[in-house]
């Protein structure tokens, strides 16, 4: 009955030149309101509510409270009910709903002007091998920022599409191929500006969809909020009320729904669910989902490495270290997984910066691996999560959200809409050391010291003492060069690309 009632008022608004009446619209407004919120008020932060409540407020102050305020006592007592006492409560409860909205509006107004513009300037290596950076300048998420990278990144020799032949952005050393599963890991732990922007991760995912060979593969954004900790207390969360995008409504949930209703092979795993259940691997026989791990701890960093292992909605069988798996065939296909690692940009109250190496602690289970007296948390500051990436699985792809950061030192890694600031940046690269030193010393740093926050040296990728990003970025590096990867937190080994958008 409401849905048809409401698509009655739609038909109502659209017909009515209600903009040029400020009293129906008003009157509209408020009756949309209360219809469209109903029993469940926490739809009050839709921005069409917002406006319809905007709107009620302006009503109500303007015509409806002064005329009933006017109106002679008895005029308003019908039989038992005396309307000025049970009715103008209620409508000013609405008003005042309406008034906190306006002011609200009025801050996010002014936190608008947290957005400062960053000089983002190209550059050539000095000296081969060079990992390469690929930036884009100027996005907000839900524009076209996402396939101008992927553009930058072909015209500039890293293909994102693997396919026999050879064409815009596709070719033979291409990344993703048309059948492969795809992880997308995300930042959850955290509500508002904590998380993965959730635009961008819908223009990725439509990307990978985009395959100019038709993609028949499958989508799985994922990650381990490790059921602790995180704006509830309890861990992540792909169903935020409040997130990182232009529509804060829109969370990764509702993301993998708007893809499900088109029938394409996307979901969502959220290994929070499996973090404290320790299993064995397929070929051992093991076909439950929880988490692998690597009693023996790592001499070096001490980390004792743990990874995921989980069946889809679709039924892929999944091996974050081995790859997927066929239980007909008994064996691992690991080229057809692959990982794209997918950070926001922001300062960490511990280890000074959380970007491509920190957001590996999103994969280990640090619960399992407390529990077995090597806790994966405090290996990072060793490099812990450099062994991690190598001993279970290298990205093929790492991309920074900087849509919006946390620039203020050590003060991540949550992040409210009020402490961020907003520099419009997405940038990607195969090198997630390159990237995080990068991004940390040209977006991240730049911005704090524009905004005069003190503590710089927590973020500088310079600051090579004990225990600092610098630091600890450095031993992960180690890591990742032993097991024979291209990574570099030298500038002159740095080729980076710029799009201004």
């Amino acid at each position: 009955m409401k849905v048809l009632i409401g698509k009655i008022f739609e038909k109502i608004l659209s017909a009515c030149k209600l903009n040029e009446n400020s009293f129906m619209l008003g009157l509209f407004s408020l009756l949309w309101l209360i219809l469209r919120t109903g029993t469940k008020p926490s739809r009050i932060v839709y921005p069409c509510q917002r406006t319809a409540a905007v709107n009620s407020y302006l009503w109500l102050t303007t015509y409806m409270i002064p005329f009933l305020r006017a109106l002679p006592n008895k005029m308003l007592i019908l039989g038992k009910y005396d309307l000025k006492r049970r009715v103008l409560p209620a409508l000013l409860a609405v008003a005042i709903v309406g008034g906190s909205i306006v002011l609200w509006e009025a801050y996010e107004s002014i936190r608008e002007k947290r957005e400062i513009g960053l000089k983002i300037v190209g550059k050539i290596a000095k000296f081969e091998s060079a990992s390469s950076i690929y930036v884009v300048n100027g996005t907000k998420g839900n524009d076209d920022g996402i396939p101008r990278l992927i553009d930058l990144m072909g015209e500039h020799g890293l293909l994102f599409y693997k396919s026999s032949k050879y064409g815009k952005n596709k070719g033979p050393e291409g990344l993703i191929s048309r059948d492969d599963v795809v992880i997308i890991k995300v930042n959850s732990q955290w509500n508002e500006r904590g998380g993965t922007n959730t635009d961008l991760v819908k223009a990725l995912i439509q990307v990978i969809l985009d395959h100019p060979d038709g993609f028949v593969g499958e989508i799985v954004v994922a990650d381990n909020g490790q059921a602790q900790y995180g704006s509830a207390g309890s861990g992540g969360s792909f169903s935020w009320n409040r997130n990182n995008a232009e529509n804060i409504s829109q969370s990764i949930q509702s993301v993998i729904d708007f893809f499900a209703e088109k029938n394409y092979k996307v979901s969502a795993y959220l290994w929070d669910t499996i973090t404290t259940k320790k299993v064995s691997e397929y070929f051992e026989g093991d076909m439950e989902d929880g988490y692998v791990v690597n009693a023996t701890v790592n001499p070096r960093t001490g980390i004792m490495v743990s990874y995921p292992k989980f069946r889809t909605k679709f039924g892929a069988y999944i091996s974050f270290k081995y790859g997927v798996w066929d239980p007909k065939a008994k064996t691992y296909y690991s080229d057809k997984l692959k990982v794209i690692n997918f950070p926001v940009l922001k300062t960490h109250s511990i280890y000074g910066v959380t970007a491509c190496v920190k957001h590996y602690m999103g994969v280990v289970s640090d619960k399992l691996t407390a529990m077995l007296g090597a806790r994966a948390h405090n290996t990072v500051g060793k490099g812990g999560m450099g062994t991690e990436m190598v001993e279970t699985r290298f990205p093929t792809l790492n991309i920074i959200d900087a849509i919006w950061i946390n620039a203020i030192p050590k003060d991540g890694p949550s992040t409210s809409y009020g402490e961020a600031t907003r520099v419009n940046i997405v940038a990607a690269s195969v090198d997630p050391v390159a990237l995080d030193y990068w991004a940390t010393k040209h977006i991240l740093l730049e911005a704090a010291r524009i905004k005069g926050y003190s503590g710089l040296d927590s973020i500088d990728p310079d600051n090579n003492e004990s225990g600092s990003f610098g630091y600890w970025l450095k031993l992960s590096m180690e890591e990742i060069k032993r097991a024979g990867y291209q990574v570099t937190a030298d500038e002159d080994y740095m080729s980076v690309y710029v799009y201004n958008l």
